[in-house]
């Protein structure tokens, strides 16, 4: 065998094995999602006081529409309070914003981030005010009127101090809105519902997402980068704190519409699923030590390869690998049909009907681009050392 067929095995080796680890979690978390039944939350015997904040940066469009979402509430309006936090958008939007019965805040960050709208809204909270729960929502999202009241049963009946709601799709106008919707719902089954049939803490998805009031205080201080849901992901699994995911508390997000913002998003949950390990890499021993195994799947779990560029390299090996050495190929054809399968055991029925067809065939064009993202990873990686 001479240089140029070792240097081709090797590779194809150390690939597939490692799209082949990332498979076999997801089957794992897939086929356990399936046997995920919870009964429902009964009603709380104790009203708890909830603060909804809602980061809004550049959002004039959808902001005003999260507003009205969360004040139809049937749970009493005495005890629960809305913060709106309007970075860098129209003044005609905060006019309108301010005829609410609402908090407005408008800060003008030079650089803005999630985590500093969130730390401006709890600085600036009444200190007469006691809360017990904080909520954050996305501007854009929608929630039924039943939302605040199934958090405050999901509470008492959790037990715990992070509960994670169902979020999914308000819109499915395009084929990229579409597989996003797709994508959402399979995070759901194998990041949530697959996580606590297991018994392990659910994934946080940054909006739908709710906290012990005084424990995100303490908190959300200690979170100074871009990627906040993830630095309080690993301070949740460090304290050992359990994140609970209730299917049936709904919150309906704005999907993106075209495959060029599409891709920028998945670019840059790849560079902060990047970021993340290398922030917490260095819990692992320790994890492993104290038995602590919520933060021991996270840390592997960042550790995989993100699922569309993981889709992305199945199928460009699946191509170029024929005309190279045809037997390579063979077991990247059966393992992109394994994972199409796992894919659709996680998909909910409702999301394979007329738009399904244009979706599909639009998946691989999309999940290529995807791959190329990864050059964006190095290109934040020094942005975020700086940051540290």
């Amino acid at each position: 065998m001479n240089l140029w067929w070792l240097i081709v095995f090797v590779i194809d080796a150390i690939v597939f094995t490692a799209v082949a680890l990332t498979v076999l979690y997801i089957t794992v978390f897939s086929i356990a999602s399936l046997f995920c039944r919870r009964t429902k939350s009964s009603t709380a015997k104790h009203q708890n006081r909830f603060i909804v904040l809602i980061p809004s940066y550049k959002q004039d469009d959808t902001i005003e529409q999260t507003v009205k979402s969360i004040l139809g509430q049937i749970y009493p309006q005495r005890l629960f309070d809305v913060t709106v936090i309007s970075d860098h958008q129209k003044e005609i939007t905060n006019f309108r914003l301010a005829q609410y019965p609402i908090t407005l805040l408008t800060p003008n960050f030079k650089r803005s981030t999630k985590a500093k709208s969130l730390q401006l809204a709890i600085n600036n909270l009444p200190q007469f005010k006691i809360y017990d729960i904080v909520i954050i929502l996305d501007a854009g999202s929608l929630v039924e009127p039943e939302f605040l009241q199934q958090m405050n049963d999901a509470f008492e009946s959790a037990g715990t101090k992070a509960i994670q709601a169902h979020r999914l799709s308000r819109n499915r106008d395009t084929a990229i809105a579409n597989l996003d919707a797709i994508f959402e719902e399979i995070n759901n089954s194998i990041f949530r519902r697959g996580h606590i049939a297991l018994g392990i803490s659910a994934a946080i998805a940054g909006s739908g997402i709710a906290y012990e009031y005084r424990w995100f205080k303490e908190n959300i201080t200690k979170v100074n980068t871009g990627w906040e849901d993830k630095e309080m992901e690993a301070l949740l699994m460090r304290q050992q704190i359990y994140v609970d995911y209730f299917d049936d508390i709904l919150v309906y997000d704005e999907k993106t519409r075209h495959t060029e913002e599409f891709n920028k998003q998945r670019g840059r949950w790849a560079s902060t699923q990047f970021h993340a390990i290398l922030s917490n890499i260095r819990y692992m021993f320790s994890a492993v030590f104290n038995k602590k195994y919520d933060m021991i799947d996270k840390i592997i779990q960042w550790m995989l390869i993100p699922r569309t560029i993981m889709m992305a390299i199945i199928v460009v090996m699946s191509i170029i690998l024929p005309f190279i050495y045809l037997t390579l190929a063979v077991k990247w054809w059966i393992m992109f049909a394994f994972i199409m399968f796992v894919f659709a055991l996680a998909i909910p029925d409702y999301l394979v009907d007329d738009k399904w067809e244009r979706s599909f065939l639009k998946a691989p064009v999309i999940m290529i681009a995807s791959l190329l993202n990864i050059t964006r990873i190095a290109r934040r990686k020094k942005k975020f050392e700086n940051i540290n």
